[in-house]
């Protein structure tokens, strides 16, 4: 894409921030609903006192059936009278949902609560299928919801259970097991194609420890089912109710982020596109959370960009109308020498293209000084600085140099230990700082005068001060000279000769190290102006 051009944000009717809530929440929900649906151990536990009840029952139908339909027919010898014992077979089982059958002890089916004999023969009651689902669910889903519940339920496969037209005890293990004096439970799978499953119990008929026969009794899982099906109802509709609220705070929360969200992309994109600065980031502030420190950051950054882009304009600004200067001069002077033919008035406008040209250099290099300083400071590795060693070597140098020019007289002062007056931050660009600083107080001292270095531990800062014994700062600009391009040189010095660059740069290293730099004149005790003062204060290196 041409221009550096970005995509167009992307309008979206359904957010991708309102879908992974929605899903998240759905699906924590859906775990655990289907947590509460898989009641299997439950069901167990259920179908395994079911079965205990059956076999308490079963055992005292048993003898019953000992006392009341047995026959003497020897000295030591019973026998199951028939007659009576289908009697009380159906007898016993009238009012309750379970089946029983006797069995002679040769596994022959003696009685079945389940046939009647009538003058047409054997009638077989057939049970009544139950009434429809009082849950409240349609027909189909019923089954539906059976399958899914038997599905999630985790029952093992079961055994069929089967009935044959000629029953013996033979089809039914737990009968065997009872004719031989055992007392046996089985649970099998319904033959008629539902969910429930065939319970039953076999006890052997005795009459002094005697097997007359056995007695099984079965019924099925219906009354269970039942209940757990109405346990899984409640579920499901508790659960209904959660997942609607669940959905409603799902999007309540996914508005409260999205939708700023949105906000805030579209403005930050309407700003990037805007050719003017009147649009801006919605102040979401008042939120007191991330995305009212979002909101913030960006408006923030949006700030500091159009300030960045006032400042590069204006030095833009600056650095044309300085250029124009020299180059006018040149210019002038080009023109001129083409004209004349004196070499006396040559050389001198060569002088002065000379000095143009120096001048033209030396601003270039500090413009193009100050406009990757920024890039080198955020780039570059801090380290530490010793800068009582920095000043001393400093200030020896411009001691030495003073003496063989006539300079003033530096005295150095070192206020703290050592160890304390280290900085973190980069030496050659502090190197810089305190060169530009002690070159302009020696421009302004007099020959005789004396510049003073102190170095001091003010808290948690290193403070360095410079002190000259010029004229002073112009009244009103202690913060000006810091401008760029602003120059203000003691009289009798040749014009050109610094860019007003120099104190520019040494306030945006400072700056940049988490430092401050500020200027002011020095009094006398009569309160006449004895010099300026500029003072340098960096954050100590942690001890």
């Amino acid at each position: 894409m041409a221009g550096g051009d970005q995509p167009p944000v992307r309008r979206r009717r359904f957010s991708p921030i309102t879908r992974r809530i929605l899903a998240v929440n759905a699906l924590a929900l859906a775990v655990l609903v289907t947590g509460l649906l898989y009641l299997g151990e439950y069901r167990r536990i259920l179908i395994g006192a079911e079965l205990t009840v059956l076999r308490t029952h079963a055992k005292i139908f048993a003898a019953a059936l000992a006392e009341g339909a047995a026959v003497k027919t020897g000295p030591d010898t019973h026998e199951i009278f028939p007659p009576m014992a289908r009697q009380m077979v159906r007898g016993i089982v009238r009012n309750t949902s379970a089946r029983a059958r006797l069995f002679t002890p040769d596994g022959a089916l003696l009685a079945d609560s389940r046939r009647l004999l009538g003058g047409m023969g054997t009638i077989e009651i057939e049970r009544l299928p139950p009434p429809p689902d009082a849950s409240g669910l349609p027909e189909g889903a019923v089954g539906l919801t059976d399958r899914l519940l038997r599905w999630l339920s985790g029952r093992k496969n079961l055994e069929l259970y089967e009935e044959h037209l000629d029953q013996k005890a033979s089809d039914y293990p737990e009968a065997v097991a009872a004719l031989t004096g055992g007392v046996t439970m089985a649970e099998r799978a319904s033959s008629n194609g539902d969910a429930a499953t065939m319970l039953s119990v076999a006890v052997p008929v005795t009459r002094y420890k005697k097997v007359m026969g056995a007695l099984m009794v079965t019924t099925d899982s219906r009354r269970v089912d039942a209940a757990l099906l109405d346990v899984r109802v409640d579920i499901l509709m508790v659960s209904g109710i959660a997942l609607a609220i669940s959905v409603l705070l799902s999007l309540y929360l996914a508005a409260s982020i999205a939708r700023p969200l949105r906000l805030l992309s579209r403005a930050a994109d309407r700003v990037r596109s805007s050719v003017g600065r009147s649009l801006s980031i919605p102040d979401l502030s008042g939120r007191n959370d991330e995305i009212g420190d979002l909101s913030n950051a960006l408006r923030d950054m949006t700030t500091a960009l159009w300030a960045r882009m006032d400042a590069i304009e204006r030095f833009a600004a600056d650095v044309s109308h300085e250029i124009k200067n020299p180059l006018g001069s040149l210019r002038s002077a080009v023109e001129t020498a083409a004209r004349i033919d004196d070499p006396e008035q040559q050389k001198r406008l060569m002088a002065i293209i000379l000095d143009d040209v120096q001048r033209l250099n030396r601003l270039i290099t500090d413009i193009s000084d100050a406009s990757r300083l920024d890039a080198e400071l955020s780039r570059a590795e801090h380290q530490t600085v010793d800068l009582g060693g920095l000043i001393a070597t400093l200030a020896d140098v411009y001691r030495t140099t003073g003496e063989e020019r006539g300079g003033p007289d530096i005295a150095l002062d070192i206020r703290a230990d050592p160890r304390h007056l280290r900085v973190s931050g980069l030496e050659d660009r502090l190197v810089q700082v305190f060169r530009n600083l002690i070159a302009n107080a020696i421009s302004f001292s007099p020959p005789d005068g004396v510049l003073r270095l102190v170095l001091g531990r003010d808290g948690d800062r290193v403070e360095v001060t410079v002190d000259d014994d010029g004229p002073g700062l112009p009244p009103g600009k202690e913060e000006a000279i810091f401008s760029r391009f602003y120059s203000e040189r003691p009289a009798g010095e040749k014009f050109g000769t610094h860019s007003g660059l120099g104190l520019s740069i040494s306030r945006q290293i400072v700056e940049a190290l988490g430092g401050r730099i500020d200027a002011a004149n020095r009094h006398a005790a009569d309160g006449r102006v004895a010099g300026a003062r500029f003072r340098v204060r960096l954050p100590a290196e942690v001890d």
